[in-house]
């Protein structure tokens, strides 16, 4: 028997690569014994260890934003003969160059970024077909006259043992029920609730014998350690912290997650949690929290959603679309979830 080896280029976006996961769970629907090995840069590499599909991960050790032809060139050369097929996540050209230097003899992807001599095998894509980000990925684990057979959801695994460790280090109380608050948003300002409504909601839950835990990375610290601030330190700061696995596994031991819609957001929901997921500048048309227990709020004002990474309003307009989501209505689904 022939075994399919599988090269994906993933995102960079450690929200895009969870989603990424419904790709890997059709791939092995087809072809049950294929193997799959991807590449990423490091931010979103981790995430990649935590799903049973994958057999190996390949860092990608180029920024976001560079070409360094030469890197890529030498990384597509060591690949030759290793792949039967390449499915390309990201719309860019560069992201296709690696594939097509490895001599892979199926690159598959959307096109875009006229890298229409890359793939051979290239889809024209159908936004109204394909509203969802997650259905985009999946679609690429079929032929163009085939989709998906029905809703995936990404699944991520744990560490038992880290866990375990995570809650001796951090003195987390598994007695206690523990909210976990996600403050941060990497794509830009325009998605991050704001501290004082945060610490709101903390202060509540803390006050009501919740553990609350704040959840974020080195950049996320400010934003953290204003929250706790606010809240008389009743919280458990975790922001900068922990590594992202580690940030997975303590999240796992979450009974209910407040989050911006970022890569945590959708972490949550591939570990299966109650989640609140708040919108602002984004829209959970493109892409939602991919699970069964989550609560969107989202105002829907006139001037969104306008991805843009900071307001461009100005007055009392200004980030309207987040401030006017109160404590109050946050909370109020989290009694829904519970």
């Amino acid at each position: 028997m022939v075994i399919k080896r599988i090269l994906i280029v993933g995102p960079s976006w450690v929200g895009d690569m969870v989603m990424a996961n419904t790709l890997f769970q059709c791939l092995k629907q087809s072809e049950p014994d294929c193997v799959i090995d991807i590449l990423a840069p490091p931010a979103s590499l981790p995430i990649a260890k935590r799903m049973k599909e994958i057999r190996q991960v390949i860092e990608l050790p180029i920024g976001h934003k560079t070409l360094n032809f030469k890197k890529r060139y030498q990384l597509g050369k060591s690949l030759r003969g290793q792949y039967d097929q390449a499915i390309v996540l990201p719309n860019s050209l560069k992201s296709a160059l690696i594939p097509f230097i490895a001599k892979i003899p199926v690159r598959t992807g959307w096109l875009g970024e006229q890298r229409y001599f890359l793939l051979n095998d290239h889809r024209k894509l159908d936004p109204k077909k394909y509203p969802l980000m997650v259905e985009r990925y999946a679609a690429l684990a079929f032929s163009k006259v085939l989709s998906p057979d029905r809703n995936y959801l990404p699944r991520l695994t744990l560490d038992e043992k880290n866990r375990h460790d995570c809650v001796q280090k951090f003195q987390i109380d598994l007695k206690k029920s523990i909210l976990v608050l996600c403050p941060g948003a990497e794509y830009g300002v325009s998605k991050r609730w704001p501290v004082n409504h945060f610490s709101v909601l903390a202060k509540k839950y803390s006050e009501q014998n919740w553990q609350v835990l704040i959840i974020g990375g080195k950049k996320e610290i400010e934003l953290g350690e204003a929250i706790n601030q606010l809240t008389d330190h009743q919280c458990v700061d975790l922001t900068g912290k922990t590594d992202l696995l580690s940030a997975i596994d303590i999240m796992s031991l979450a009974t209910v997650v407040v989050t911006n819609d970022s890569g945590l957001m959708h972490i949550a929901a591939a570990l299966s949690k109650p989640l609140v997921a708040l919108y602002g500048s984004s829209s959970p048309d493109y892409t939602p929290p991919l699970c069964d227990h989550a609560k969107i709020i989202r105002l829907g004002l006139w001037c969104s959603p306008c991805f843009k990474r900071e307001c461009p309003l100005t007055g009392e307009a200004k980030l309207k679309c987040l401030i006017d989501i109160t404590p109050m209505m946050v909370d109020a689904a989290i009694q829904d979830l519970l």
